[in-house]
């Protein structure tokens, strides 16, 4: 009688251990989405036209989590989801403990004028006044938590020099941010009708910190009128809301090969450069420009076969994901052409980048170079 008794004990422990590491592997092979609204607690966010950025900043981000929290592939993690204030670094530090797929921040915008649309940022030097401006009033946050010169280490959202010490730590991330920030933008013109001021880089504290594709999002303007009347109510939160989710379902859908959605960033000094050089059939120095067509987790031969016919593939692993490039070339008029060739092939969000040494540049650096 004690032996089998010892027998279902020994069954019962098994088959718990066996429950707790299904479980355990469920969760890992969830898509991990961390969500954080901008501020909270004594810090209020802008307060233009009455209106407060924490609350609506909140009600966004629930609205994101309820909704992706309906599809069993994602698992959300909130940095806060009651009216409280969480310090930069420990917003950070919530998606870098959960090894997360994407971190999302919700903040609404603000201007002395009546400007209004949307914005997106990701990580990189703010390179306008207008993006350094965006940069500072996101980071003076700072000023409001205790300790901030012990914690941050000297560091001052008012002073430009500050913000360009904020180097690209997570650079290999940049192309996915850049592509879910766009499919955001795409969204909010397209499915809630708002105007958009496009995906924009600046040296935000709470990207710099995370090792994740990261995008902050300003919903608006919360200071022009009508936009801050449409923010301010539940329906127009949940325009938003859903823009942001669907956002994240296409691009999570997007780490598989051959996406379909375009995206540029908002640089207008690679813009007129490019503008500049694009006919030109001269090779630059020491500069290698090649076409990615994709960044996936599948690892994938580099063969024509796999790229619709293309041919000079090449494949580089960053992180956990796979980039597959299509051409290698000095000359930038050539490199074009080869990306419209991908473009013809169905590679639709295809894009050039450039590297010098091996090591990927900016394309506005590389331009520079004759």
């Amino acid at each position: 009688m004690q032996t089998k008794h010892i027998y279902h004990l020994v069954f019962t422990l098994v088959l718990c251990l066996f429950i707790n590491v299904t479980k355990v592997n469920a969760q890992k092979n969830k898509f991990v989405v961390v969500l954080d609204a901008g501020h909270g607690g004594h810090d209020p966010g802008n307060l233009g036209n009455g209106y407060k950025e924490k609350d609506i900043a909140l009600n966004i981000v629930l609205k994101v989590g309820e909704e992706l929290e309906k599809n069993d592939s994602f698992k959300v993690i909130y940095t806060r989801k009651k009216d409280e204030f969480i310090e930069l670094r420990d917003r950070a530090k919530v998606a870098n403990k959960a090894d997360a797929d994407l971190f999302v921040s919700v903040h609404c915008n603000s201007h002395s004028s009546q400007a209004k649309g949307t914005e997106t940022f990701v990580l990189g030097v703010a390179n306008t006044q207008r993006n350094f401006e965006i940069a500072k009033k996101e980071n003076e946050v700072i000023f409001l938590e205790k300790d901030y010169k012990e914690k941050y280490d000297g560091y001052d959202p008012n002073k430009p020099e500050s913000l360009i010490g904020l180097k690209l730590v997570q650079e290999e991330y940049v192309d996915q941010s850049i592509l879910l920030a766009s499919l955001i933008e795409k969204n909010f013109v397209d499915d809630a009708k708002r105007s958009s001021r496009g995906i924009k880089q600046a040296s935000l504290w709470v990207l710099h910190n995370t090792y994740m594709p990261s995008v902050l999002v300003e919903v608006g303007f919360l200071t022009n009128n009508e936009e801050g009347k449409y923010l301010n109510q539940k329906s127009g939160q949940e325009k938003m809301a859903e823009s942001i989710t669907e956002a994240i379902k296409k691009y999570k859908s997007a780490l598989t090969i051959n996406t379909g959605t375009d995206f540029k960033v908002d640089n207008k000094e690679a813009s007129s450069k490019e503008d500049e050089i694009v006919n030109q059939d001269k090779p630059l120095i020491d500069i290698v420009f090649k076409v990615q067509l994709a960044a996936s987790k599948n690892k994938l031969e580099p063969k024509s076969y796999n790229f619709n016919g293309l041919d000079q593939i090449s494949r580089e692993q960053f992180g956990n994901l796979y980039k597959y490039y299509y051409g290698y070339t000095s000359n930038y008029a050539l490199i074009n052409k080869m990306k419209q060739e991908a473009i013809d092939k169905g590679f639709s969000s295809c894009y050039v980048v450039a590297f010098k040494g091996g090591k990927q540049i900016n394309l506005t650096e590389a331009l520079k170079t004759r």
